[in-house]
């Protein structure tokens, strides 16, 4: 029985997709990074979310695209994870980012962005990831992404920047205090998550100028940030992945137009991308 098992983990939730004769089942987890997670707390979690679900299945080969994954060392822990759950398994443990890229880009050519809770972009020249724009996460970093939105959010109203009508919004949808907020940010685990929450607000009141101006200035950072630094991106396709692009897709199409890029995909989640990668 030939079975495949692909695996999306961002830094929210883990997306796994077993495929065994054609057949494809999805299970969702929480993420695991070791840079969140440790090696033992990984292996509770997959022990009873993920292997029951697996069942008497014998996995022939596991793909694990995830996050802090750029540290050789990390990719050590993950496959050391992997080999005690999954001893006969063939696994290849490799960055969200080259998920991304071939998710997005296939054999081809093409600038390969993240755009969701984190952000990131590379250079992808068909076979492997040529160029990377450096990823310093959600303190130094991830402009535009879902984090990095969020954080605007949370300033604009902390900082009493937001008019009468868009802070009584806030604070019916969210019942955040001054406290509240600085207490989840400096004191509580993964911030990251917490800040990207906000950016549903902006979502959900597309078109108040104030609005329209965080989400246009937060994809403007990312790319001059990010594609500007890669030459390619004013001759090769630029394809975005995640929920934060796919969700103001509208708006990287007109920033694309205006400084005269070649917009590509835009996927909300690079899963479909992979399977037809890897089959």
């Amino acid at each position: 029985m030939s079975s495949l098992l692909i695996a999306d983990s961002g830094s929210t939730k883990c997306e796994w997709c077993l495929l065994v004769n054609g057949k494809k089942k999805t299970i969702v987890t929480s993420a695991i990074s070791p840079y969140f997670v440790s090696a033992d707390e990984m292996i509770t979690l997959l022990s009873s979310k993920l292997l029951p679900k697996l069942g008497k299945i014998n996995v022939k080969n596991l793909f694990f695209y995830g996050t802090g994954l750029s540290d050789p060392a990390n990719i050590t822990i993950m496959k050391k994870v992997f080999k005690q759950l999954l001893p006969t398994t063939k696994v290849e443990v490799n960055t969200d980012l080259l998920g991304i890229a071939r998710a997005a880009c296939g054999k081809n050519k093409g600038i390969a962005c993240i755009l969701g809770t984190g952000s990131n972009a590379c250079y992808f020249n068909g076979k492997k990831i040529e160029k990377i724009s450096p990823g310093l996460g959600y303190a130094l970093g991830d402009e535009g992404s879902g984090a990095y939105l969020g954080k605007k959010v949370i300033q604009y109203y902390l900082y009493k920047t937001f008019d009468e009508d868009l802070t009584l919004r806030f604070e019916k949808r969210f019942q955040e205090t001054h406290a509240s907020i600085l207490e989840n940010v400096y004191k509580k685990p993964l911030p990251n998550r917490y800040l990207a929450g906000f950016a549903l607000f902006l979502a959900e009141n597309r078109g108040h100028f104030m609005i329209e101006n965080i989400i246009e200035d937060g994809l403007n950072d990312f790319f001059f940030t990010h594609i500007y630094k890669f030459r390619e991106s004013w001759t090769l396709p630029i394809h975005f992945v995640g929920s934060v692009g796919f969700g103001f897709r509208d708006v990287l199409k007109d920033l694309c137009t205006t400084y005269e890029l070649q917009l590509g995909k835009v996927l909300k989640t690079p899963m479909p991308g992979l399977i037809a990668f890897h089959q």
